[in-house]
């Protein structure tokens, strides 16, 4: 198992605004500034790595991210009163302009936004680069720009946007509209698609491929509403070859499994010693971030969320009639008797903290086993270096079953959904089954529906799925007990954001807020 891409600080950003020209504008001459920084590869590439060391940051990925895409769906429940205010408000759907998960997401991608366009405007400039080289880097900046842009745009609709590097105070961008940020998000994407490489030696993975260009292009265009463009991304990831389906469930979240067949873009963290950044801001002096997602979830630990009643009692069943039980959940929760560290130990009521659950009519402590370290510890409050994947080739297949069936394709559709059921280690019954038929367009869109909700779980992917379902009119009925329409839509512009940008007001604000 290899941890690449040293993200280390680098860059503390070398940014000072300044207020009084005259009185305030002086340069340290021992300092490093945009001007003298970026002189060669070497410095050019360390640039990139700080763009990829915000991603993994406390603001997003290692913790804030997967928090508000979870507490966004249908998928979670309180693990009980340790869950904290801001994360409980945004469960239950009374967060407001202040919630302080809104704001890190909101803060963490425009730090994102603002280190990859000083790449991109520094970078066609450095000198003794090979242009291979300074296409795959200026296409790995416009990437990670685009899904800023992307998960931007989806979550808060509108948003500003900055294509140069913010120097000034004045040089603030107003609001642009959601088709505006998927515009550039597509723009960025193409771009990116024609720079990046298929693959990358052993020592350079975790960087942006082609494939992740083209399905972050195709999730964009779903979120349109634009199968037949997004079918086209998605063909492409799937004729390439390079994908397919791995045999064990367990290995698309778990530590020895990292970079398989299955793996399209991942998040790379790696065991440092307890050396988790709280402050959130991706850099640190040769520290390599880790996560706290088994800490925040795991049966042992905080346990601050747990799966809803919903998604437990979502998996096929032969007390509901279906030929088989899903296999999926028993690899993707923690129940009370399951082994844990290395089977050494036994989880039992007693030792887990906070809420029940009610399965099938029977109360019991069940926890969430996806990116939890205690298959092999006995350490649920830990900090682990299991990095989080993304992208997965059977999310692509899914997706792409849901554009055959938009195009009248349901033949296929199903053939691709069964790809997914026909995992080693799942090999559930194809579809068609009593349950779902599939015997019509509505009747195979249930069943993707339900395939991505339990093939996925708790891989932030519900959220964005139920947005985009709500707005092209594809839920039979909203999944959300607490949504109000004009409300809950998107999430709230942070009133730091309107109270400091001179270019918004707040008429800004989105819809009930």
């Amino acid at each position: 198992m290899k941890k690449i891409i040293a993200l280390t600080s680098l860059l503390a950003l070398f940014i000072a605004i300044s207020c009084n020209e005259d009185s305030l504008n002086k340069v340290n001459p021992n300092g490093v500034t945009f001007d003298t920084y970026f002189n060669n590869e070497a410095e050019l590439t360390a640039g990139v790595n700080s763009i990829y060391a915000m991603v993994q940051s406390n603001s997003l990925v290692a913790r804030e991210w997967f928090f508000t895409h979870d507490l966004r769906g249908d998928e979670m429940a309180s693990g009980g009163g340790q869950l904290e205010t801001p994360r409980n408000q945004l469960l239950i759907g009374v967060h407001d302009t202040g919630n302080s998960l809104v704001n890190s997401l909101w803060t963490g991608w425009y730090r994102t936004i603002h280190r990859a366009n000083v790449i991109l405007e520094k970078g066609s400039t450095v000198e003794s680069v090979p242009e291979a080289t300074r296409a795959r880097l200026l296409g790995e900046a416009r990437f990670l720009r685009a899904w800023a842009y992307y998960e931007l745009g989806t979550l808060f609709g509108g948003v500003p946007i900055y294509t140069e590097f913010a120097k000034t105070v004045e040089a603030s961008a107003g609001r642009s509209t959601q088709q505006e940020v998927y515009d550039l998000v597509i723009a960025d994407l193409r771009a990116a698609e024609a720079g990046l490489p298929d693959t990358y030696p052993d020592s350079q993975l975790g960087r942006a491929t082609k494939a992740a260009a083209q399905t972050l292009l195709a999730r964009t265009y779903l979120q349109m509403g634009n199968y037949a463009s997004a079918k086209t991304e998605l063909e492409k990831v799937v004729n390439s070859g390079l994908y397919s389906i791995v045999d064990d469930y367990l290995d698309l979240t778990n530590e020895e499994g990292e970079f398989n067949d299955e793996s399209i873009f991942e998040v790379v963290y790696a065991p440092s010693g307890g050396a988790f950044n709280w402050g959130g801001d991706g850099d640190g002096t040769a520290v390599q971030e880790e996560t706290v997602r088994t800490q925040e979830y795991s049966a042992i630990g905080w346990r601050n969320v747990i799966p809803s009643n919903k998604i437990l009692n979502s998996y096929e069943r032969v007390s509901k009639g279906d030929a088989k039980d899903d296999p999926r959940y028993d690899m993707s929760y923690w129940k009370e008797g399951d082994l844990f560290n290395n089977g050494q130990s036994v989880l039992t009521a007693d030792i887990v903290q906070g809420n029940s659950s009610l399965v099938e009519g029977r109360e019991q402590k069940v926890s969430w086993r996806k990116y939890s370290v205690l298959y092999k510890l006995n350490a649920g409050y830990a900090q682990s270096g299991i990095n989080m994947r993304i992208m997965r080739y059977a999310d692509v297949l899914l997706m792409l079953a849901e554009c055959e069936n938009e195009a009248g394709n349901q033949a296929r559709a199903i053939s691709l959904m069964n790809q997914v059921r026909a995992r080693a280690s799942v090999d559930m019954p194809p579809f068609p089954t009593s349950n779902y038929p599939c015997r019509t367009a509505r009747e195979v869109l249930d069943a993707i529906q339900h395939e991505r909700f339990v093939e996925l779980a708790s891989e932030q992917v519900r959220n964005f799925d139920i947005i985009r379902w709500r707005k092209n009119g594809k839920l039979a009925a909203e999944p959300l007990t607490y949504f109000i329409p004009n409300r809950h839509e998107l999430l709230p512009i942070p009133q730091t954001e309107i109270d400091n940008n001179p270019q918004l007001s707040p008429s800004d604000q989105n819809p009930g807020y």
